[in-house]
């Protein structure tokens, strides 16, 4: 099904017929098939919806460029359009920051949110990090100086040195969208999240550290943090068995798998 937003073609899917609605709300560059054991266990017992983000899967991406604001609003306007009630709110990586904005700054009334090795903090730039960035701009001041003929394959050489595996698999219109997204730090936003959440972390995790789910904990007001052993920034799809019990406790749920 397809759910359409000014210039925004948004591909979802809808499973199970009775009980409380919850959205999904995936990582950046995951589909909603990364979710299949969660759906599958969950739809029983709730109604799910679950998403393409524009550019991945059946969504289109549009023409202009998106910031993270934009992608809470899509998912407002959805809510508030479907007239979906009270909902419970599961989200992964980039899905966390969607969920920040829609509790903190839209005052969504949501029933209980699920961060899963959520994003929404922004690391500090160390002095490693200070210097690759310096030297990138500069060697990419040098493309200016080069034929036209080379110009291409030393941007994509500059990529391959400097960039993430994420950034190099979009398509160059998304680009500046993903450095819209990373680049906005929505730590003051944690404060004013009314919704009872669940942090759920891979100890393990390098993308999204756990010392993040440590702090968005103590900004939190009503929140929990849950640390997964031995798992990463994919703790749903490594202990998958663990997260769903653990999820399903916190839905109220008295039957165990």
């Amino acid at each position: 099904m397809y759910y359409k937003n000014k210039n925004i073609k948004l591909y979802y899917e809808k499973y199970g017929n009775k009980g409380e609605v919850i959205l999904i709300l995936p990582g950046w560059g995951d589909t909603r098939k990364t979710f299949d054991f969660l759906v599958s266990n969950l739809e029983k017992d709730y109604i799910i919806y679950i998403f393409d983000y524009p550019g991945f899967g059946k969504s289109t991406f549009p023409e202009n460029d998106l910031t993270i604001y934009d992608y809470a609003k899509i998912f407002y306007n959805f809510i508030q359009e479907k007239n979906l009630q009270n909902p419970i709110i599961i989200a992964h990586s980039f899905g966390g920051r969607i969920s920040i904005l829609l509790s903190s700054i839209h005052k969504l009334n949501i029933k209980k949110m699920i961060l899963i090795d959520s994003a929404g903090i922004k690391p500090k730039k160390t002095i490693v990090k200070w210097l690759k960035q310096s030297l990138y701009k500069g060697l990419k001041r040098l493309r200016y100086l080069l034929p036209k003929k080379w110009n291409e394959n030393y941007q994509r050489w500059l990529l391959s040195k400097f960039s993430s595996a994420d950034y190099q698999a979009l398509d160059p219109k998304m680009m500046p969208t993903f450095r819209n997204i990373v680049n906005e730090n929505l730590k003051d936003y944690l404060k004013d999240i009314e919704t009872e959440t669940l942090l759920i972390w891979g100890e393990m995790d390098s993308d999204t550290p756990l010392k993040d789910g440590i702090k968005m904990e103590k900004e939190i007001t009503n929140s929990g943090l849950v640390k997964v052993q031995h798992a990463t920034h994919y703790c749903y799809l490594e202990q998958p068995i663990f997260v769903l019990q653990v999820i399903m406790y916190f839905l109220n749920e008295k039957k165990r798998i």
